[in-house]
């Protein structure tokens, strides 16, 4: 028995960009309607929304009807942290804020396998098919099979970045613009470093064999793609509930009965 394969990997290793769409609500039934609408990959949170472990789970049994895979942005603690959602087999992890070299190494460690890094062994969690996969075979493939992305959100890892593209074990990096313009003290988001940056990390990944993830949507898709990101979020639930409920509201809030008639 082994592993489940990561589509996002497989798109992105035969030259595909993976699609993924961000998801606040916790509901399995929302995971299912976004699985089935044909993303490749839904992210869920740990860093900015209340969610917890029994709503990974529900998440990746979900999105595993599917063939979609489950990247979740973890929370900055322990090591059991990194490494819970890996267990309860989401496809990839993402760490926010990454702030040099000196972390990705820990994040590494702490992520990988070896002969890569250290990784605390079980195997008797749902990644590890409860004991089914055999234990070589699970270091191998989760080595080979779950993605490590960290995200570039400050200006600090910058001066740093060949280096922390060339490490072994840093499957993507991910670039956050967001709190990067209120890092540089533009949170407008007009400030055009960010636009310098966010083209230097997608050709300083590539340049050392790495993918680059970033935000986008389909206004600029195509000039995400031509810069070289082969993974890259396209909206979120709560964006498109909003939306849809407004649209309902402002029709029919209001009226009168006099203006029915």
């Amino acid at each position: 028995m082994h592993m489940r394969k990561s589509r996002v990997l497989r798109q992105m290793r035969n030259g595909q960009v993976a699609t993924s769409i961000k998801l606040n609500l916790s509901d399995p039934r929302n995971v299912e309607i976004a699985a089935m609408s044909g993303f490749d990959c839904i992210w869920i949170d740990l860093e900015h929304v209340p969610n917890n472990m029994t709503s990974v789970e529900d998440t990746v049994r979900a999105a595993k009807i599917y063939d979609v895979d489950v990247l979740t942005r973890v929370s900055k603690g322990c090591y059991s942290d990194f490494i819970r959602p890996l267990e309860g087999d989401s496809t990839g992890i993402m760490v926010p804020h990454l702030m040099s070299l000196e972390e990705a190494k820990q994040i590494v460690y702490y992520t990988k396998f070896h002969p890569i890094g250290r990784r605390p062994i079980d195997g008797g969690n749902a990644d590890g098919k409860y004991c089914l996969v055999d234990p070589l075979d699970y270091i191998k493939e989760a080595n080979e099979e779950r993605f490590t992305v960290v995200q570039i959100e400050d200006p600090e890892p910058v001066a740093e970045l060949e280096e922390i593209c060339a490490l072994p074990g840093i499957d993507m990096i991910f670039f956050g613009p967001a709190d990067f313009s209120q890092g540089i003290g533009d949170p407008s988001g007009k400030d055009p470093e960010i636009d310098r940056v966010r083209r230097l990390v997608a050709k300083t990944a590539r340049k050392y064999g790495k993918f680059a993830g970033t935000v986008g949507g389909p206004g600029n898709f195509d000039a995400l793609v031509e810069m070289g990101y082969t993974f890259i979020n396209t909206g979120a639930d709560v964006i498109a509930l909003c939306d849809y409920y407004r649209n309902i509201a402002q029709k029919v809030s209001g009226r009168t009965i006099a203006e029915v008639k």
